[in-house]
């Protein structure tokens, strides 16, 4: 699937993916290939694209047919 990270900034991460682990407000969860859509808000934490780790401070993501979009308020 195609995973981007864009934050109010720049686009800081956009590549093919096989799993994304994103800390949801509730708990961490995972997407993986042929996920269904989905829209969930996010907390400050970790996300990882294969072995691409990042460190969020929360926002939103989005899934669709395939593509993760998250719209990240900042990336350390």
């Amino acid at each position: 699937m195609f995973v981007e990270i864009i934050t109010p900034d720049s686009k800081v991460f956009s590549a093919e993916a096989s799993v994304v682990t994103l800390p949801g407000v509730n708990g961490s969860f995972q997407i993986l290939n042929d996920h269904a859509a989905i829209v969930s808000t996010l907390a400050k934490g970790e996300l990882t694209a294969d072995k691409e780790v990042f460190q969020i401070e929360g926002g939103v993501v989005e899934v669709l047919n395939n593509r993760v979009l998250v719209l990240a308020e900042g990336v350390n």
